[in-house]
């Protein structure tokens, strides 16, 4: 187990929750409904709610993006606690992170193409701890699977390939039987899997609420938890938004832009997404309310197990003129 204090001061403070947006784009509906989702989990139980800006990933991102995703924020009245934290000034943290873990020998650079690495149709042979490329060479840094889960051996089997998601209950991944993955990348780019960790040990986060795109990902962000000796936040990840042809609604697939000139409009949509009530006069009924009238009803009409009840994807089928 490696120390955490190095990357963290970390104090138990109660609810801590966060919505991590990357500026990749301005929001749009699943992206909004997200961030309501996490906002609400957070005033619900009394906690702070921060907000973090994954300004790590250049090449995708867009000028400005950064800027339209915090006003969005604002015109919808969802508010943070706390300065905005932006992972483009986390390199230090990130740099100590993967030192830690070398000097511990529970990483290795690996040089494999991805040509390479789809000719073995299946799981990666590790061919580059034996092989180790030059150090002037470009590499990406993955993490040792089989060394860490040594060195993690107090641990059990089951809390390290288990979790008890909020709103899916329990997961399972045997790591035992996974890939070593990686933890910065080949382009010299920090990997999300061991940013995202730092910075919630950074921040004391307590609670992650995000979309069921990420579940996948959460064995393996535990387990660095786990790794540093902190403890990992408690996760529930909500009901994907999609288009009419079942397609995740994102920016990759060219989702609109929320318009921020309609906050009530659009964040009553985003309640009946999240199935807030079952009785559409409630909606109705909002059709005059301000934003902070919307958000104090929402909040109050929160409870993340209703979410348990729907699918994994949710239609955004309402018309422009329907909230």
């Amino acid at each position: 187990m490696l120390a955490p204090d190095a990357i963290s001061n970390q104090e138990p403070t109660g609810y801590v929750g966060r919505f991590a947006p990357s500026p990749s784009g301005p929001l749009h509906t699943g992206s909004l409904v997200c961030a309501l989702a996490s906002f609400l989990d957070a005033r619900h139980n009394r906690g702070v709610w921060l907000v973090r800006m994954e300004d790590i990933d250049p090449p995708r991102e867009q000028p400005d993006a950064d800027k339209l995703i915090l006003d969005c924020l604002t015109a919808h009245g969802l508010e943070w606690d706390k300065t905005v934290l932006f992972q483009s000034q986390q390199t230090e943290a990130y740099k100590t992170a993967l030192a830690q873990l070398s000097e511990k020998a529970l990483s290795y650079r690996c040089n494999c193409t991805r040509a390479r690495l789809k000719s073995l149709k299946g799981r990666y042979d590790r061919h580059c701890i034996d092989h180790p490329p030059s150090k002037d060479e470009p590499a990406a840094v993955k993490l040792n699977l089989p060394k860490v889960l040594a060195t993690l051996k107090h641990h059990s089997t089951t809390q390290l390939n288990t979790f008890i998601d909020g709103i899916l209950g329990q997961q399972y991944e045997k790591l035992q039987q996974s890939d070593d993955f990686v933890i910065h990348r080949k382009d010299g780019l920090f990997a999300y899997q061991l940013a995202v960790v730092v910075d919630d040990i950074a921040q004391n986060i307590s609670h992650v609420v995000r979309g069921a795109d990420l579940l996948s990902t959460t064995i393996k962000q535990q387990l660095l938890f786990f790794l540093f000796g902190a403890k990992p936040p408690a996760y529930s990840h909500i009901p994907l938004i999609t288009d009419t042809n079942g397609n995740k609604l994102s920016k990759q697939n060219h989702a609109p832009a929320v318009n921020t000139g309609t906050p009530e409009k659009n964040l009553i949509k985003a309640c009946r997404l999240l199935y807030l009530s079952n009785d559409h006069s409630d909606y109705s009924n909002l059709h005059q309310s301000s934003v902070n009238d919307i958000l104090t009803w929402a909040t109050q009409q929160w409870n993340i197990k209703q979410l348990a009840k729907q699918s994994a994807a949710v239609q955004s089928t309402f018309t422009e003129d329907e909230p």
